[in-house]
């Protein structure tokens, strides 16, 4: 009892679960090819702390966020002795305000919380708008009166009649905690020109860094081209004689052939050694034709040894 038999299903049921596990299978042998390096994992990390005294009705403005243009995300943590409402607001809209405090009301707020005496406060933030946090003592302005006529009669005592809401907050930063240091990257522009299409083509050399290294090529031509990725000796036997670029092609699987307009990338490894990218028209040329060509790499800056370990232990 309690087991469920293969046989206990009908045909369809049964073919439906083995799809969905082979596919679930299938994404996760994707996933694991793609990433060599494990990913990278990042959480809240506690950043600082400020203590904040609040009288009734007071406002607190805290640190301010300047998201980039695709947003951003803040966390903060609470903790207040009386309830507080938090926002957050433009920042320079709140500078202006503090010059006419009647107009703090009116100000557009984001991520309204109120009566908040313990939590953590978080806010998507607009993209290029810096923005600010913003607290407000939520306790009557009766008591604050108070407060005012004490101070009117004895300033020294004044804070006694009303004890200062106070509050804790904990600002958070988002940051890397494991497999923080990975090899870093940059693409390199190796080539980029318009050119007269000749028989003898064009001929661009690469020497990988590394294994896996990706080359991209663009081209944009009036006639039809070939484009391949060879090693530079078979290459540039292709260029001198024409007649053996047909043999040099069967022997790679980065080309293009009888294009006018694509954009494609390779892998080429550094075990190969140099490698070059040639371009040939695909028929002789009668009349006088343009082309543009573009040929980049992707070249690693730093942590390039966590490539190499990477490429061993996969062997």
């Amino acid at each position: 009892m309690g087991i469920l038999s293969c046989s206990a299903l009908v045909p369809q049921e049964y073919f439906s679960i083995m799809r969905r596990l082979s596919l679930m299978g299938l994404l996760l042998i994707i996933s694991c090819a793609s990433f060599g390096q494990p990913p990278r994992t990042f959480d809240w990390v506690r950043a600082s702390d400020e203590i904040v005294q609040l009288d009734p009705m007071q406002f607190h403005s805290g640190r301010v966020y300047r998201p980039g243009p695709d947003g951003g995300n803040m966390h903060v943590i609470i903790h207040a002795r009386q309830p507080v409402t938090l926002a957050m607001t433009g920042a320079r809209e709140w500078s202006e305000a503090q010059q006419r405090p009647e107009t703090l009301g009116g100000l557009e707020y984001r991520c309204v919380r109120e009566h908040v005496i313990d939590t953590t406060y978080e806010c998507h933030l607009p993209p290029g708008q810096a923005m600010v946090l913003v607290l407000h003592d939520e306790r009557t302005a009766d008591r604050a009166i108070m407060k005012g006529i004490g101070v009117i009669v004895n300033r020294r005592g004044a804070r006694d009649l009303v004890s200062p809401n106070d509050v804790q907050i904990t600002y958070h930063s988002w940051s890397c905690l494991q497999n923080c240091v990975q090899p870093e990257y940059k693409w390199f522009l190796l080539a980029k020109e318009k050119f007269d299409v000749s028989a003898s083509g064009k001929l661009y050399s690469v020497t990988p860094d590394y294994d896996g290294q990706r080359i991209w090529v663009k081209i944009k031509a009036q006639v039809p081209m070939t484009l391949a990725i060879l090693p530079s000796q078979a290459a540039d036997q292709a260029y001198d004689k024409p007649e053996t670029l047909s043999s040099a092609l069967a022997q790679t699987t980065c080309k293009q052939r009888g294009v006018q307009k694509i954009e494609f990338e390779c892998k080429v490894n550094r075990g190969d050694g140099p490698q070059s990218l040639i371009a040939l028209p695909e028929s002789p040329i009668r009349s006088h034709k343009k082309a543009e060509i573009e040929f980049q790499t992707l070249k690693c800056l730093a942590n390039c040894d966590l490539i190499e370990s990477e490429t061993a232990e996969n062997k």
